[in-house]
Formats: C-alpha cells, sequence, structure tokens
C-alpha cells in the first residue's frame, strides 16, 4: 500500500484540505490512515444528514475515518473538546486547523470509489470497484 503523508497547518479547513489533496494527488481510492492533530473549531453533522453542531472552542482529533477520493471524501471524526468530552460526527466543512493535523492516507492500489444513487437509502452512496489489473 502507497501512502500519502501531508502536514495541514493553522488556518485550513480539514476537510477542503483532504478533498484538495485528493484531486492534487488523482486519488481513485483511499482511507485515512492516521491523523493527529488539533482544531480551533470543529463543526459536524449528525446521523440525520441534515443538524450541524458547532464546536467553538479548540479541541484535540482523537479519530478520523472514512475513505477519500477525488471524487468523494466520506470521514467521520471524533474530537475531544477543552472539558475532555468528546463529540463526533460526519466530517462537514468548517473545522479549522489551530496549530498542526498530521494526516496520513493509504492508497487502496487496484480500487476506484464511485457515487451512485440508492433508492433504498435516497441517497448518492459510495460504490467500490476493482480495477482491471
Amino acid at each position: 500500500m502507497r501512502t500519502i503523508c501531508k502536514r495541514l497547518r493553522r488556518g485550513e479547513d480539514l476537510l477542503l484540505s483532504i478533498r484538495n489533496l485528493a484531486k492534487e494527488h488523482h486519488i481513485p481510492a483511499a482511507v485515512v490512515l492516521s491523523a493527529v492533530g488539533c482544531l480551533s473549531r470543529g463543526r459536524v453533522r449528525d446521523a440525520s444528514g441534515v443538524n450541524k453542531q458547532e464546536i467553538p472552542e479548540h479541541c484535540e482529533i482523537l479519530s478520523l475515518n472514512g475513505t477519500v477520493s477525488e471524487d468523494r471524501c466520506h470521514l467521520h471524526i471524533a474530537l475531544s473538546k477543552e472539558d475532555l468530552s468528546v463529540v463526533g460526527g460526519h466530517l462537514v466543512e468548517g473545522c479549522i486547523i489551530n496549530t498542526t493535523c498530521e494526516l496520513v492516507l493509504g492508497l487502496c492500489e487496484g480500487w476506484q470509489i464511485h457515487r451512485e444513487f440508492d433508492r433504498e437509502t435516497g441517497y448518492e452512496e459510495l460504490i467500490f470497484k476493482e480495477c482491471e489489473r
């Protein structure tokens, strides 16, 4: 498995930075292997797909998991707030890096991620497609 390692810097939006990295490297399919750092503020969406919550304080990134491609990023994040309580959800724009985020992506060689409308869920869902080698 090939990896891409990138240090994100103060003021960068976490999700937008990951999307830009995927486009810059023409990533067909990858997963987040590690993300360590802190945010000056956070923003997550709940499972309803509608409600977003602002976290207007410094947070440590405890976990960032999901899939990354040029076409789509589907990421979930867990954050530790200043009182050490934990909040998490679907990563959305608005998570701003405070000092740093050390990001490591693992490329899933031989695979591509696409989107396809799923009548059952009502969403554009990820489709994993194995590439011919």
